[in-house]
């Protein structure tokens, strides 16, 4: 079975760089991706039902746009789960899980304490809840593969700036100490859940983004404004303000389409850029400056 584990960072968004496309040439039986940002309801385009695919969604009931799991499978699951029994986690849309026969394929996506922190309060909290779980699965009769993101790393192998980061939610001593006590030592004959991309690549997740092999040749503007966007969705954190109307200086996530006389942009003007097309998922800072669509 060959099995690929994805975080969108929006599953709209990725879908509109190509995601799919690229998911057809895979081959997967089964994917898991993590933090959708959508709900169920807004996923009705063909684009998001690529043929010869079962899904299966467990969203965000706390908040639209948040977190979110799936599963997209070539074969159909005996059964599939989405509740762990404990609702400030479930309610999240945080797990989801396929299962075949005796094997279980978990799309997890564990939460992050940088936003505030209140939210790496309910981090620690999701792990000293989630050992047991975790355990339970490893005692079981049944094979597990568990994918996602979890929000930890492991060790200086897997993170840039190491040393400055010791204070940072993702590589705190506390949360290395218990990812890194779940994970199998080959000096021990204690069941333990096995890191496969450690194991397949020693010098872990940094590493191996260092040894890729760089190249010379034409960046486009399309390139450009796409790796802007991708620092932006890695590097940023938001915390939402339901309560209040947005205010100058805040950042807003708008989905935009552009008309001239009920037109859309481009059909009158093809040469437009893409700001005044369309957008989705587009970050505007409020200032007297900003471009607002």
């Amino acid at each position: 079975m060959r099995i690929i584990s994805f975080n969108a960072n929006g599953i709209r968004s990725a879908a509109s760089k190509g995601f799919f496309e690229w998911l057809k040439e895979q081959k997967a039986d089964v994917t898991c991706i993590q933090e959708t940002k959508a709900q169920e309801d807004q996923l009705g385009d063909e684009v998001f039902r690529p043929r010869g695919h079962q899904r299966f969604f467990k969203d965000a009931s706390t908040k639209k746009g948040y977190s979110g799991v799936a599963i997209y499978s070539r074969i159909q699951p005996d059964e599939v789960r989405t509740s762990l029994g404990w609702a400030p986690f479930d309610d999240e849309g945080r797990y989801i899980e396929a299962r075949f026969g005796k094997l279980s394929v978990v799309s997890l996506y564990l939460p992050s304490g940088s936003s505030a922190e209140h939210r790496q309060d309910f981090k620690f909290e999701v792990m000293a809840w989630f050992r047991p779980i975790l355990d339970g699965w490893l005692r079981s009769d049944r094979d597990y593969v568990l994918c996602g993101d979890w929000n930890i790393v492991r060790s200086e192998l897997d993170i840039r700036n190491w040393k400055s980061n010791q204070k940072t939610s993702g590589c705190l001593p506390a949360e290395r100490e218990w990812m890194n006590g779940l994970c199998a030592d080959p000096a021990s004959r204690e069941a333990a859940w096995v890191d496969v991309v450690r194991g397949a690549d020693e010098e872990g997740l940094y590493g191996r983004f260092l040894g890729s092999r760089s190249f010379i040749g034409e960046v486009t503007e399309a390139e450009i404004d796409e790796s802007i966007e991708n620092l932006r969705e890695q590097a940023a954190d938001f915390i939402d303000v339901a309560e209040r109307a947005a205010v100058m200086d805040d950042y807003i996530v708008v989905d935009y389409a552009g008309t001239i006389d009920g037109k859309p942009v481009h059909e009158v003007f093809p040469k437009a850029g893409k700001p005044l097309t369309a957008n989705e998922d587009f970050w505007i800072r409020m200032t007297d400056e900003a471009f607002f669509p």
